[in-house]
């Protein structure tokens, strides 16, 4: 298994600075990297950086919390594809799937897929915060608004344990026969999580741990 197909090499932390993207895309490179994941402010320098390669540039929308109106989220998605992004991966607005407003949730996917067009959109719906039903539905409603992928977590719940082999197996089962890929992320640090994950269903992996796990 050539996990480092899979890594989404990522560094989204509130204090990088200039050395940490700079290590972040050398070691990308050097591990030939599916892509590596940054706040939308880095996606020129990511651009930029890998220039050359097949590393492909992910960014983040409406992040961590997802509770952006949908303009917010389609006008970043935008700004993000137009600096080079090549992927996009949103936050579910969570609040909206506990009270059931399905048709919010629906609208605003197939909005940011609209901006999208052929680029990849993945949608975080936050395994920590939900319950086994909720997971499904968030799926569901995933296939219904047009995404590209489904994603366990951000990484920024507060004592959330983020990817779990449970949670993407149940992911992968629900989205896998209308199409659908999963992309796995938070607290992914050994090989053994990682080969455990991709055989549970995982398409993607997002983890801070690439050089490690490969290793």
């Amino acid at each position: 298994m050539e996990l480092n197909k899979y890594i989404e090499h990522t560094l989204l932390k509130q204090d990088a600075a200039g050395a940490d993207f700079e290590k972040l895309f050398r070691e990308a490179r050097e591990n030939k990297f599916f892509g590596v994941c940054v706040n939308p402010a880095y996606v020129k320098r990511a651009k930029d950086a890998l220039q050359g390669t097949d590393v492909k540039i992910v960014t983040v929308v409406g992040f961590p919390l997802g509770a952006n109106k949908t303009e917010i989220k389609a006008a970043e998605t935008a700004e993000a594809i137009k600096d080079g992004a090549d992927e996009i991966d949103m936050v579910i607005n969570v609040t909206a799937l506990k009270d059931k407003d399905y048709d919010y949730i629906v609208n605003e996917f197939a909005a940011l897929k609209k901006v999208c067009g052929a680029h990849n959109l993945k949608v975080i719906i936050e395994t920590d915060l939900l319950s086994k039903d909720e997971i499904v539905k968030a799926c569901e409603l995933c296939v219904k608004g047009g995404a590209d992928f489904v994603k366990t977590s951000t990484g920024f719940v507060k004592n959330g344990v983020g990817a779990k082999v449970e949670d993407v197996k149940l992911m992968y089962e629900t989205v896998s026969p209308h199409g659908l890929r999963v992309k796995a992320s938070g607290g992914i640090k050994t090989k053994d999580a990682a080969v455990a994950l991709v055989e549970a269903g995982a398409a993607r992996l997002g983890t801070s741990s690439g050089v490690q796990i490969v290793a």
